[in-house]
């Protein structure tokens, strides 16, 4: 075995003479209470896969199979040394998290090898300091507790020691309680439980809230309407953004991070503050014509920064305003951290990695899986994406790789399709260079999905390819998303059609890739239900984009005044009613009600939507 064929690679890895048989009685033995957590998983997995019988102890002096020590020579809190010998397995590390971390290795080692581990010395520690996901859970999806807690548990395992959750409005804020109604908001309780959950498994839970731009939901409330810079924007009574020059816009910002912020012990906070989209437009146009836009972009950062510095944080930004008045980097405070994003390969910003950099401010490079506005993935964008911003990331010398998640236009996209993404960032946030990323998939489906993983290597190489392969190929969506919604004769609203704009070469493609029952993979017996979910998603992401393209060669004829059977209108129209109804079912598996209606709603339309187009 080489370092390239662990899901996440090591750093360094040498070949020992002879082999280590796991005995049916095996000691797994730790030298603090912390090793116990990691034991406890390494248990787990060898009483399935090598049919031992594992006995957990803090004994530090008995023989063991396993045995975890502390190593002061062992430079850094995450690094360690794993050494597999006949007589057992040793492990030494600086800190509880490397110690955690060696265990995921020899568990991704047990998980290839079985009973039988070959000897080898393993010397391993990470590329950066910060390795985090960001999980979008305001776009209409707001995950249970539980579903958070088992994606913890994996993330934990990838070697990712960052969670944050994208929060608009999806919290329940005492002093402003209509701010969360009807979206299904966290609870603090909820924020708490998962916070104590996750630093067990050396997870900070970083706090996000918007806090500028993107504050839509709060302004469409009659309260709250008042603080907008510009009514109307988007349809949104109070716009989507917060009027800087209102002193009552971050009087309202403090009080919601009064009762926010403290629920979160990791020192790090995002406030955001990307996107202001009326930024100078509206209320603060008068300023912003004596000052400059990006000065009153400043002013109001500045005090979002002062707010951070009342709760003993520090303030972590989007950094995509900045860069639009790079004038703006030498005024910055020192100790905030700007977050980079770019979402597509050859991105602009990932080449203005440089400026952050050479300003003096800490920064994290921000890729994203290119999950959101599709039903599967654009797959070779997102591991295209996320290697460009490793690479630069580590030439400049980034504090850490945060790895985003969205879920725009009603978050239709699935959990379960984001784990590829999650894992592949994972690689390259712990060594990049060692990733490789032609063989990436395949080796994710074999450790996630066992022996169900060939034919979900294949599943989600070919629902991440349908943004390409529909002739329709726009950045930062899949076609095939909106044409499974858009109305099926001409539509003057949606510009450029979707329909339209695909292929009917790449759409006939698409429906003859997808339309075969036998691609989809079906889950092994004895498979966590967290990963038996996964693989029904993909396959209804499948579904979703063969529909949608069946949708839109139908759609073509009728725009074209062919005459279409109304019995195989009312086909597809049941075909959507089946996707609507495994769509409920797999949202409410590993998600809180929320915004479900509004996606339902979209379907009930496209459905009646085709039985009428024959009329």
């Amino acid at each position: 075995m080489d370092a390239a064929e662990l899901l996440i690679p090591v750093k360094r890895i040498a070949d020992l003479k002879g082999r280590f048989h796991w005995p049916i009685d095996s000691i797994l033995a730790g030298s603090a209470p912390a090793d116990m957590l990691p034991l406890e998983q390494l248990a787990k997995d060898i009483s399935r896969k090598v049919n031992a019988r594992p006995k957990l102890t803090l004994n530090s002096s008995s023989a063991a199979a396993v045995r975890i020590r502390r190593d002061k020579s062992i430079s850094g809190e995450e690094a360690y040394q794993l050494k597999i010998l006949p007589g057992g397995i040793d492990i030494s590390a600086g800190g509880d998290a490397g110690a955690y971390y060696a265990v995921q290795t020899l568990r991704d080692i047990i998980a290839i090898e079985g009973r039988n581990l070959l000897c080898r010395r393993i010397e391993d520690w990470p590329d950066f300091t910060r390795r985090g996901v960001y999980l979008d859970c305001s776009r209409g999806k707001v995950p249970k507790l539980n579903t958070l807690k088992e994606l913890a548990e994996r993330l934990s395992h990838w070697k990712i020691n960052e969670l944050q959750l994208y929060v608009e409005n999806v919290f329940t804020f005492k002093r402003h309680p209509a701010i969360g109604k009807g979206y299904s908001p966290f609870t603090p309780d909820e924020i708490l439980s998962l916070r104590d959950y996750c630093s067990k498994r050396h997870v900070r839970l970083v706090g996000s809230l918007a806090s500028f731009g993107h504050t839509e939901k709060i302004l469409m409330l009659p309260e709250y309407e008042h603080l907008g810079e510009l009514a109307g924007f988007r349809g949104f009574a109070g716009g989507t953004t917060l009027c800087p020059t209102d002193a009552g816009s971050i009087k309202l910002v403090g009080e919601l991070y009064d009762e926010f912020m403290p629920l979160f012990d990791a020192v790090d906070f995002n406030v955001c503050g990307d996107e202001p989209w009326e930024l100078g437009k509206g209320r603060s146009k008068r300023r912003a014509a004596r000052v400059g836009v990006g000065q009153v972009y400043l002013e109001f950062f500045l005090k979002l920064y002062r707010l951070c510095q009342k709760h003993g944080k520090r303030m972590n930004a989007w950094a995509d305003i900045v860069l639009q008045y790079p004038e703006l980097l030498k005024k910055i405070p020192k100790d905030i951290v700007m977050l980079n994003w770019d979402y597509n390969v050859g991105g602009e910003r990932v080449g203005r990695t440089r400026e952050i950099a050479k300003a003096g401010l800490a920064f994290m490079v921000c890729p994203g899986t290119s999950s959101w506005n599709t039903h599967g993935t654009r797959l070779a964008n997102a591991m295209g994406n996320v290697a460009e911003f490793a690479a630069a990331g580590r030439k400049y010398g980034a504090e850490g790789l945060l790895n985003t998640d969205w879920g725009d236009n009603g978050h239709r996209n699935f959990l379960g399709l984001s784990l590829h993404g999650f894992a592949h960032g994972a690689a390259h946030s712990w060594n990049s260079k060692g990733a490789d990323d032609k063989t990436f998939t395949s080796r994710f489906c074999r450790d996630v999905f066992g022996t169900a993983g060939k034919k979900a290597a294949k599943a989600i190489r070919l629902i991440g390819s349908t943004y390409l392969t529909c002739g329709a190929p726009y950045r930062n969506e899949c076609a095939l998303f909106y044409a499974l919604i858009e109305p099926m004769k001409n539509n003057k609203a949606m510009i450029p059609s979707r329909i339209d704009a695909a292929s009917e070469a790449g759409l006939k493609k698409v429906v003859s890739q997808l339309s075969d029952d036998a691609i989809w993979p079906a889950a092994p017996k004895g498979m966590d239900e967290f990963e038996v979910l996964a693989l029904r998603e993909i396959e209804t992401a499948g579904r979703m984009d063969c529909l949608a393209a069946e949708r839109a060669l139908t759609a073509k004829k009728i725009r074209s005044g062919e005459n279409v059977p109304s019995v195989r209108l009312r086909e597809i129209a049941g075909q959507m009613r089946k996707i609507a109804k495994d769509f409920e079912s797999l949202w409410l598996a590993r998600n809180k009600q929320s915004r479900l209606r509004d996606n339902l709603k979209l379907f009930r339309q496209a459905e009646e939507n085709m039985k009428l187009s024959g009329k």
